[in-house]
C-alpha cells in the first residue's frame, strides 16, 4: 500500500490545503467589497493587512506541520530512496523557497498579504526577480517546496497532496487574477474621472 487513506493526518493536510486559499480569498474579497475588517479596526486598513497577514501567516505554518506530520505518517515508497532523489528534493526546497522569500521581499506586507483588497495599491507593477520569472512565483515557489518535502520523505502521499495544492493555487488564481485587475483598473479609472 503506497497511501494510507485511514491515516487522520492525511485528511488533516487535505483539509487544511483546501482551506487556506479557500479563506483568504473570502476574507480579501469580502474585505474589498464591505471593508469588514477595516470597520472593526475604526478605518484602519494597514491594521488590517497587518492582521489579516499574521492570520494568513499562521494557517499557513499550522498546514506545513499538518503536511509533514503526514507524510510520516505514511508509508515510504523505495523508489523514491535512491540519493539522486533526495539531493533533487533539497534543491526544490531550496529554490522554492528562493521564490517565495524573494516575492515577499519584492512585494512588501501589503503586497504579499492582500493589501490591495483594503484599498493600499502598489505603484506600479512589480517586475524584478522573481516576477520576471513567473507571474505568481509565491504559489509555484510554495508547490515545488511542497514537492520537494515529498520527495524527501519518499512519500507518495505528499505527491498527492502536493498535486492538491498545485490545483488548489490554479483555481485560487482563477479568482485572484480577474479579481485583482479589477481592483487596479476600477482605480485607474476613479484616478482618470478625478483628473477631468
Amino acid at each position: 500500500m503506497l497511501v494510507d487513506i485511514w491515516q487522520l493526518s492525511f485528511w488533516f493536510s487535505l483539509i487544511s490545503i483546501i482551506f487556506n486559499p479557500i479563506f483568504w480569498n473570502f476574507v480579501a474579497q469580502n474585505e474589498y467589497r464591505n471593508k469588514t475588517i477595516t470597520k472593526l479596526l475604526k478605518g484602519n486598513a494597514t491594521l488590517g493587512v497587518k492582521i489579516l497577514a499574521g492570520v494568513i501567516f499562521i494557517l499557513g505554518t499550522y498546514r506545513d506541520i499538518l503536511y509533514k506530520r503526514a507524510l510520516v505518517q505514511q508509508p515510504t515508497w523505495s523508489f523514491l530512496e535512491y540519493e539522486l532523489i533526495k539531493a533533487i528534493s533539497v534543491i526544490f526546497i531550496v529554490s522554492g523557497t528562493i521564490l517565495v522569500v524573494s516575492s515577499i521581499r519584492a512585494l512588501g506586507l501589503h503586497g504579499t498579504y492582500l493589501g490591495d483588497y483594503f484599498g493600499i495599491l502598489m505603484g506600479e507593477r512589480v517586475t524584478e526577480f522573481p516576477f520576471n520569472i513567473t507571474e505568481n512565483p509565491m504559489y509555484y515557489g510554495s508547490t515545488v517546496i511542497f514537492l520537494g518535502y515529498a520527495l524527501l520523505c519518499a512519500s507518495p502521499a505528499g505527491l498527492i497532496l502536493t498535486a492538491v495544492v498545485f490545483a488548489c493555487y490554479k483555481v485560487a488564481l482563477m479568482f485572484e487574477g480577474p479579481f485583482t485587475e479589477m481592483i487596479y483598473n476600477e482605480a485607474a479609472k476613479s484616478q482618470d474621472d478625478k483628473q477631468e
